[in-house]
């Protein structure tokens, strides 16, 4: 059999298949047209999405490029690391937003239609990921107040948890407890409830408060627990160092020590100044009571 033979019957049973199928009838003329034009059709589809890989790749590249420079850019103002990051971030999300419409449009997708699907589904799409939205728009008022940075020490109030601020992304913000476990917060949530940050000034007050028997000489040992401040390496010499008298209280006098430290050394003073009291009080023999309580017991005459 002719090859040219063999080609107008399977064209014929092609075109009977079709039919049978649609319901309709096909003009054989139509359908050689597209057969005919099937090569060149697929060959130039072929081009474009070689064409369109490629100059995906290549803006990836120079988006991240972008990115970089203006990491430099604004580290070299001195701008805060936080706001880097998010700054960075969210223009990296648009680029790459605008990227993937570009590459619709030269497929000869209507890129005006794609702009109002989205914004039909915006109200459908902005009730499902309200929660996201949320944390955004909290992350933007991170970005904006300020309330914490990166390497600050903040407690938050709601579920108190706490750690150091690792990184603070678009949604969530990143802490390190001090035994090296990540939590990570949804930044909606700490833009809306309180928080403390224990590292936002450079200094701290360390507070201790001790008690002592009711025997003892408060003169000597408020020259104790000076002393005891004095030899704590981290106190700062130049802020004033304070022992009161903070309480009478049932089994002892309560005395309180108040000295101020560098931020990043609070734990440090606050667990040698422990150490260093009870020592000193152990040197000057003064006993810390422990709770006591009087039972007075009284003995009735029993009758025979």
């Amino acid at each position: 059999m002719q090859p040219a033979v063999h080609w107008k019957r399977k064209r014929r049973k092609t075109i009977d298949t079709i039919s049978e199928v649609t319901g309709q009838d096909v003009d054989p003329g139509a359908l050689k047209q597209f057969m005919d034009e099937l090569p060149n059709k697929a060959t130039q589809l072929g081009i474009k999405v070689v064409i369109a890989v490629i100059v995906i790749l290549v803006s990836l590249q120079i988006i991240r490029f972008l990115t970089k420079v203006m990491r430099k850019s604004m580290e070299r103002t001195k701008a805060d690391e936080s706001s880097i990051h998010f700054i960075c971030s969210f223009v990296k999300i648009v680029l790459e937003i605008l990227l993937a419409f570009g590459v619709a449009a030269a497929f000869g997708m209507d890129t005006a239609s794609i702009v109002a699907l989205l914004g039909s589904a915006g109200v459908a799409i902005g009730l499902a990921v309200q929660g996201s939205l949320s944390n955004l728009a909290g992350g933007i008022m991170i970005l904006l107040l300020k309330p914490f940075r990166l390497a600050d020490y903040i407690i938050e109030d709601c579920k108190g948890h706490e750690g150091t601020v690792k990184e603070i992304s678009l949604f969530n913000t990143k802490l390190i407890t001090p035994d090296n476990k990540i939590i990570v917060l949804p930044n909606g949530t700490l833009a809306n409830t309180s928080l403390t940050n224990a590292t936002g000034n450079d200094t701290r007050m360390v507070e201790i408060k001790v008690a002592a028997a009711y025997d003892t000489d408060i003169r000597i040992a408020r020259k104790v627990l000076h002393k005891a401040m004095e030899e704590c390496k981290w106190t700062l010499a130049d802020q004033e160092r304070v022992v009161y008298v903070d309480e009478l209280g049932d089994n002892g006098i309560t005395l309180g020590v108040r000295c101020w430290v560098k931020a990043e050394h609070f734990l440090e003073t606050k667990w040698e100044l422990n150490e260093k009291i009870k020592n000193a009080f152990d040197e000057a023999h003064i006993s810390i009571p422990f709770p006591q309580l009087d039972v007075h017991m009284k003995q009735e005459n029993q009758i025979d």
